[in-house]
């Protein structure tokens, strides 16, 4: 028993559950924000929800099917599973076929063709086109392929409504103008790692110093795109003041790290970066329902 259950906890971790759980998240709060309060309907968000997972699981265990002789040169990855030589490759990728098709036949059959259609996009976005391509043809990998990993809100709101909405499409434009400066942080705590296995990371063709100056151009231009949701009323003063707080934060490290060789910086950057998006989403998420606990409460 005990092998089975080690078993199984390898092939959850082959589609980086973390990961995904922050998509799925995003998602969520794309399908709520597409909808009155509390009037998302229960097929989408349950169905589409798992869809997505799968999806999304799917085309992470892609990537480190692909990734896995690059991940075994790297201290950050080495421990994966198949690293680790604990999967067969030729069972990560009956793994990763099975769950992607499943996720993408309950979004076709049990949500709608639309949500199906994209999602099986981003999947080949990303698992394909970012994981074979992209990722080893330019230093601009991760602004590119950064549009697969911003589709979730698409989805999610598309799950609900059956179409694109310009609201869903701000969603996507927020995380795709994070992940530059998400990623780029962790690229210069790991570019001696990238530049080992000859992966042209930003900060391993152009330099720690360009680097650093691109993380707080984008963080400016985050800045900009965050305040659009109150901007457009798609959110109220709540999510302002929230997103203020969340972007004074981003700026901190941004800035600090252009002034500071503090070699702990990008690495404390990026773990900020993570909270950042999922607490902007939390704030739209929230500020969404006040209406509806204003009614509960008068």
């Amino acid at each position: 028993m005990r092998a089975v259950a080690a078993n199984w906890r390898d092939y959850y971790e082959l589609t980086k559950p973390k990961v995904v759980a922050l998509l799925v998240f995003t998602a969520i709060v794309g399908m709520v924000l597409a909808a009155p309060p509390a009037e998302v309907p229960w097929d989408a968000l349950v169905f589409g929800s798992l869809g997505i997972a799968l999806a999304s699981g799917a085309a992470a265990a892609i990537n480190q099917m692909v990734d896995r002789r690059v991940d075994a040169q790297m201290a950050r990855t080495r421990g994966r599973p198949l690293p680790q030589g604990t999967i067969p490759a030729a069972n990560a990728v009956a793994f990763s076929v099975a769950i992607g098709v499943a996720g993408l036949g309950l979004l076709y059959w049990l949500v709608n063709p639309l949500t199906a259609l994209l999602t099986f996009l981003s999947l080949i976005g990303y698992a394909f086109v970012y994981t074979l391509y992209l990722k080893r043809a330019t230093p601009q990998n991760i602004v590119i392929g950064g549009a697969a990993g911003a589709a979730p809100p698409v989805l999610g709101w598309t799950a609900v409504t059956g179409t694109l909405d310009p609201h869903a499409l701000l969603l996507f434009l927020i995380i795709f103008v994070w992940t530059p400066p998400h990623f780029w942080a962790l690229a210069i705590h790991r570019r001696e790692e990238y530049a080992l296995v000859d992966i042209p990371m930003l900060p391993v063709t152009h330099g720690v110093r360009f680097t650093q100056l691109q993380i707080l151009l984008y963080t400016l231009l985050l800045l900009a795109v965050t305040l659009l949701p109150y901007a457009l009323r798609m959110a109220g003063p709540l999510y302002l003041v929230g997103v203020l707080a969340l972007n004074a934060g981003f700026l901190y490290y941004a800035v600090k790290m252009w002034f500071s060789d503090d070699q702990r910086l990008p690495m404390k950057a990026f773990g900020y970066s993570i909270t950042y998006l999922m607490a902007l989403f939390a704030l739209l998420l929230v500020d969404h329902y006040l209406p509806l606990v204003g009614r509960i409460a008068g």
